[in-house]
């Protein structure tokens, strides 16, 4: 771990006073992949690239007496997946279809609830919440066409205990279409053991945290955990400027995964139109080519 770039400084132009500014504008301008990068290589990991969906951010949420956190990361946790050629018809011998039934019936033991999709829909939002999940357009055109009360019939994978999609279940899903021309989706689930906890995915939480570079650890975590308190969110990442290796593990053993600061301003450094050096040529365009450049500085930064 010595030698991760966690443990080295960055820029000694910028004022520690000045590091939770622009980490806050990074968070605030930031595309969702490196908002991903963020889950996926801090340490420990939060989550694997393949399971986040939609992503964004939340910067300077109050949190009382004149206090507010850094901010914080919404992500959707995909926890299943359509499964494309799990099984389309029974064939072959009757054995082997005896067979196959009586190992599709395993995973079909229990029945969910009946619940809601979306309710009152108009055609374009109800095409995109089928299509968001995963089915493709004749299989969308084959649900909102279907007789009333009759079902659509999908295979899907959840997440197993090493969050692979392994595990199969059966997913009915019906339209009902009304006089005003709206349209409510529902569905229901047949599954082996556990029920799956949402249909696609579910909203997830991270907390981001900063820290002067004069604070030590005890304050830090005071500040992170009083944070976690009022908003609900066990979830905390660390973005610091200098760390040393037994604080790292310290905020790791108490729930609390690490980044480098530098890791995660550097492709912000790439935006020209945010850069205060006036006297580059390319500053302030928005064509810029520039992918990294170790010039830039946040225009508040003299602020």
């Amino acid at each position: 771990m010595v030698h991760n770039p966690l443990f080295h400084q960055v820029n000694r132009q910028v004022r520690a006073v000045d590091m939770r500014d622009q980490i806050q504008m990074a968070l605030a301008i930031a595309d969702a992949s490196l908002l991903k990068s963020l889950l996926t290589n801090c340490m420990p990991a939060l989550t694997e690239a393949a399971l986040i969906g939609n992503i964004t951010t939340e910067v300077g949420i109050p949190v009382g007496e004149h206090q507010s956190a850094d901010g914080i990361l919404l992500f959707e946790s995909i926890r299943c997946v359509l499964a494309e050629g799990f099984i389309s018809e029974i064939s072959g011998t009757r054995q082997q279809q005896i067979r196959a039934s009586k190992e599709l019936a395993r995973f079909t033991q229990h029945e969910s609830e009946m619940q809601t999709l979306g309710q009152n829909l108009s055609l374009a939002p109800a095409i995109a919440l089928l299509a968001n999940a995963g089915f493709a357009p004749e299989q969308v055109n084959e649900i909102l066409r279907l007789p009333h009360y009759a079902w659509h019939k999908s295979w899907w994978y959840a997440i197993d205990a090493d969050g692979k999609f392994t595990i199969p279940f059966l997913r009915y899903i019906r339209a009902f279409h009304y006089p005003d021309g709206t349209i409510t989706l529902q569905y229901k689930d047949f599954f082996e053991h556990d029920k799956p906890r949402s249909f696609t995915s579910e909203v997830q939480k991270v907390l981001i945290a900063t820290r002067p570079a004069d604070q030590g650890f005890a304050e830090t975590l005071k500040h992170i955990n009083h944070q976690r308190e009022v908003l609900g969110i066990q979830r905390a990442m660390l973005i610091c400027n200098l760390i040393s290796e037994l604080e790292a593990q310290a905020f790791m053993r108490q729930g609390i995964s690490i980044y480098p600061a530098r890791d995660f301003l550097t492709p912000t450094q790439a935006s020209c139109i945010y850069c205060d050096r006036r006297e580059c040529p390319l500053n302030g365009r928005s064509d810029s080519p520039v992918m990294q450049c170790r010039g830039f500085l946040i225009e508040s930064e003299f602020v």
